[in-house]
Parts: structure tokens; C-alpha cells; sequence
């Protein structure tokens, strides 16, 4: 069965920056496109970025310049490098597949930006 598991989030100062993971099972992660979601307490869960299979990468505005989603083959694991960081960026972190005509998501990590 799919599983995802997302690490890497912590509390981290404003400017700071973060890794985040996502580590994949139970599909052929090669050949399937993966974003990451966040979630801000009290909104709704946002899009955040995707690359796809070819390695093309998509970013929300907000993402774009401090951000980098990148994957690896051979671990089965996406990345989300975070950069710049705000308290605008506090959020619980998913990441997420589509896979057969279901959705999928991880337990999500957290990241907290604050002084």
C-alpha cells in the first residue's frame, strides 16, 4: 500500500531555513509526479509545489525564489528545501500523490518560524 512519511520540520527563527523529506513505498515512485501541501492553522491546506517524473518543478507564488522541491530515484524520496523563512510559512507540512484515482497523504510534519 502507498505510505508516506514526512520528516525534517522543527522550530526555526525567522530567516532561517529547512529541509523537509518525504519518504515513499508501496508504488513505482519513479515514474510519478509529487507536491507538497501545507496547512496554517485555522486556513485551508494550500499547494505548495510538485515536481514531476521528468523533474519539472512547479511552485506556488509565495514559494517561488526561497523554496526547491527535488526528488530521489533511488531512495524513493522527495525534498523541500526551505529558505527565507517568515512566520507566514508556519504550517503543518504534507506531502502528497495521486496514485490509481486516489489521493494520499503523509502525517505531515511541522515547521514553526518565530523569534
Amino acid at each position: 500500500q502507498v505510505q508516506l512519511v514526512e520528516s525534517g520540520g522543527g522550530l526555526v527563527q525567522p530567516g532561517g531555513s529547512l529541509t523537509l523529506s518525504c519518504a515513499a513505498s508501496g508504488f513505482i515512485f519513479s515514474v510519478y509526479g509529487m507536491s507538497w501541501y501545507r496547512q496554517a492553522p485555522g486556513k485551508e491546506r494550500e499547494w505548495v509545489a510538485t515536481i514531476s517524473s521528468g523533474r519539472t518543478t512547479t511552485y506556488v507564488d509565495s514559494a517561488k525564489g526561497r523554496f526547491t522541491i527535488s526528488r530521489d530515484n533511488a531512495k524513493n524520496t522527495i525534498y523541500l528545501q526551505l529558505e527565507s523563512l517568515t512566520p507566514e510559512d508556519t504550517a503543518m507540512y504534507y506531502c502528497y500523490i495521486r496514485h490509481r484515482e486516489h489521493d494520499y497523504w503523509g502525517q505531515g510534519t511541522q515547521v514553526t518560524v518565530s523569534s
